[in-house]
């Protein structure tokens, strides 16, 4: 019978060789000739495969590639400090990290500064991206339980409505230096299909003001949130003219008692704002001693006073220094049939003075032009930026008009 035997390095024939006899051995070179080989072919693969990820790497990050730029020390390391709430937690990260003027990261795609490989410089600035992020509301380190529903305050950690409500507005490449308009859009909540096309198609930079009558209040404060507005309070004020606005106007014959009461009323109808805006008030803001007490109210509540404009006679941004409350007044209102004059007279007052305020009413006619209006300022070379950035803005950058 022949027998075949399988040796390690392939078949070999019993019948071939004497009995009892090993057959000599090949020579050392000869038996590792086949590894040899095998290994420098593997080496050329492995040197293919280094050349081609050294040539991706310097694709990447030579001229021409994507550069990714974090300048660290934009960032401050907060204080530690106990959250009651998943809720206080995300407010917080948003006070003590807001938007930085020069911060952020910046991604520059085809190259730096010029043209590269034929194309121009594609900049994404991730401050602008994050900037439509508003915290969550309401913050429970902001609420003070009463009767007349939870009200607005400063937390024990110092953080105020309008640090943590606010929408971030950080300047971009295209913005820095640019003349900057706030719009303020007013009269929201009485009417549904009104204010969804507020909501809706004004863009997010535009501050909205709910009125204090409507329903369904906070629901309307957390749909505009939702689109990237920020929300104001409308306090209707005793006027010099006519009848009252509604229940619990603020009044100059009312005790300061009862105007304070009147204010909580008007705080505990939704949650959310950063502030609080006249609505009318000719006779009651010319009145020193009666509009005082209700702004140094407002100011110890870690909001912020938007006067509307209305009154040539309001002393309410005079008095606010002295009351430690951030106020603001409107520079241009948009109301009547000569819309579009007084929005081109704002932009004209924005280009002299670096900074324009402007208020209008969420009436159909109006809403249609303002929207129009305020969707194409950038391309026009102006900063549209939200009605608390402009009020908390350095005097020699927010100029007003007389």
């Amino acid at each position: 019978m022949r027998q075949v035997i399988r040796g390690a390095w392939g078949l070999r024939d019993e019948l071939n060789q004497p009995l009892g006899l090993r057959p000599t051995p090949a020579p050392l070179a000869a038996r590792l000739r086949p590894l040899v080989g095998w290994a420098a072919r593997l080496a050329v693969v492995g040197l293919m495969a280094l050349a081609g990820a050294l040539y991706w790497r310097s694709q990447t990050l030579a001229p021409g590639g994507q550069i990714a730029v974090i300048p660290f020390d934009a960032i401050k390391a907060p204080a530690a400090t106990p959250s009651a709430s998943p809720i206080a937690t995300t407010a917080q990260t948003t006070k003590v990290f807001p938007p930085q003027a020069d911060g952020g990261v910046s991604i520059v795609r085809n190259g730096g500064a010029g043209v590269a490989n034929g194309h121009s410089p594609q900049i994404i600035e991730v401050a602008q991206a994050l900037a439509g992020r508003l915290a969550s509301a309401p913050d429970r380190r902001l609420i003070e339980a009463s009767k007349f529903g939870p009200l607005p305050r400063i937390g024990a950690d110092g953080a105020r409505p309008y640090d943590v409500y606010a929408r971030p507005f950080a300047e971009t490449a295209l913005s820095r230096g640019a003349p900057r308009i706030a719009v303020f859009v007013g009269g929201l909540g009485l009417d549904t299909q009104t204010t969804q096309a507020a909501i809706s198609r004004l863009p997010p930079a535009v501050s909205l003001g709910l009125a204090p009558y409507g329903a369904d209040l906070s629901k309307v404060a957390e749909s505009a949130r939702n689109a990237g507005h920020e929300i104001w309070l409308q306090a209707p004020m005793e006027t010099l003219v006519g009848a009252d606005p509604g229940p619990h106007t603020l009044k100059v014959g009312a005790s300061a008692a009862e105007n304070q009461d009147s204010l909580h009323w008007l705080m505990g109808r939704f949650g959310g704002y950063v502030g609080v805006a006249s609505y009318l008030g000719g006779k009651f803001t010319a009145d020193a001693d009666a509009v005082s007490p209700v702004l140094a109210e407002i100011g110890r509540r870690g909001l912020l006073y938007l006067d509307d404009g209305a009154s040539p006679l309001s002393k309410a941004t005079d008095l606010a220094p002295g009351l430690d409350l951030k106020a603001a007044r409107a520079d241009i209102v948009a109301e009547g049939g000569d819309i579009e004059a007084a929005l081109a007279r704002a932009e004209d007052i924005a280009r002299r003075r670096g900074a324009v305020f402007v208020v209008a009413s969420a009436l159909p006619q109006t809403l249609d032009r303002v929207a129009r209006w305020a969707a194409g300022l950038e391309g026009k070379g102006f900063a549209l930026e939200p009605a608390s950035a402009l009020t908390l803005a350095k005097p020699d950058r927010a100029a007003r008009a007389q």
